[in-house]
């Protein structure tokens, strides 16, 4: 995993401290913190494997998603064979499950 950046660190510093300020325990102010650095060097594509860290964002339609998000959202709903399906066979597993 990439290094944070000196900027990066003083973000989470900060953003971290405002959460504190703002009545949020430790561990809720650090993740709050950790996660609005990381979005932010997802935007500026500073991360490697973009696709690959999860399952998608969870209001982006199940069609647009890649096969590789449906397969991870496959994976944490224990569906056996999601590695041979097609994406439209993953889309409609996923749709399955979740019914």
């Amino acid at each position: 995993m990439a290094k944070w950046s000196d900027k990066d660190e003083r973000q989470y510093e900060h953003v971290k401290d405002s959460e504190l300020d703002r009545g949020k325990s430790e561990d809720e102010a650090e993740e709050i913190a950790a996660r609005t650095v990381n979005k932010q060097r997802r935007n500026e594509d500073r991360t490697p494997n973009k696709t690959t860290q999860g399952t998608g964002n969870p209001n982006t339609s199940l069609d647009d998603r890649t096969v590789e998000e449906l397969r991870n959202r496959a994976a944490e709903l224990s569906i056996r064979g999601r590695s041979d399906m097609s994406k439209q066979e993953l889309i409609d597993a996923i749709r399955d499950a979740n019914a």
